[in-house]
């Protein structure tokens, strides 16, 4: 087995200890905690163990350390997602989707038979047309209705192309019958 050659200095450890404490987010504090554990001695695989992190990140966040200090260890990702949407557009969004239907707005050719209520398919197509913008996930898509105000639920599964004079006629003989 190789023998390492990386060792820190009690400086360093402190540094280390100084910026953990000051560190305010997880990944920051987790390649703090990595590079010292790595710097005193703790076997690779028992400090894989502690932080979850690869051999190969933890080479990397030494490495980083030793040429850049403890500052090179902050978390550089932005995270959240990239809103399609001003603040502003949300908010005239909200006021639409109360005003509008979607049969109001496509006509006969919405997501369901009624077209009374919002589905993900009916509000991507009115974001495409209010805003010329494309949402292709719906998980986006379900997070917008919810800062709108709107609750997701199913909808129920019609034929477009049943018969109302046939369905009528259907529960009229379900009611005389029970």
């Amino acid at each position: 087995m190789a023998k390492r050659h990386y060792r820190l200095t009690e400086a360093q450890v402190n540094e280390l200890i100084a910026a953990y404490a000051a560190a305010t987010d997880g990944p920051t504090r987790t390649r703090l905690l990595a590079v010292r554990l790595y710097g005193t001695g703790y076997p690779v695989a028992e400090i894989s163990e502690i932080t979850r992190c690869s051999r190969t990140s933890l080479m990397e966040w030494c490495q980083k350390y030793l040429t850049h200090g403890p500052h090179a260890l902050a978390d550089h990702r932005l995270g959240g997602n990239s809103r399609k949407l001003t603040p502003e557009q949300v908010s005239d969004l909200k006021e639409r989707l109360r005003q509008y239907s979607p049969r109001a707005l496509f006509g006969s050719d919405t997501a369901t038979a009624e077209g009374c209520f919002w589905t993900v398919e009916d509000l991507q197509r009115a974001i495409q047309r209010w805003y010329g913008v494309n949402y292709q996930s719906r998980t986006s898509c379900l997070t917008l209705f919810a800062r709108c105000g709107f609750s997701y639920q199913r909808p129920a599964r019609v034929f477009k192309s049943r018969r109302e004079a046939d369905v009528v006629a259907f529960e009229e003989m379900v009611e005389k019958n029970s």
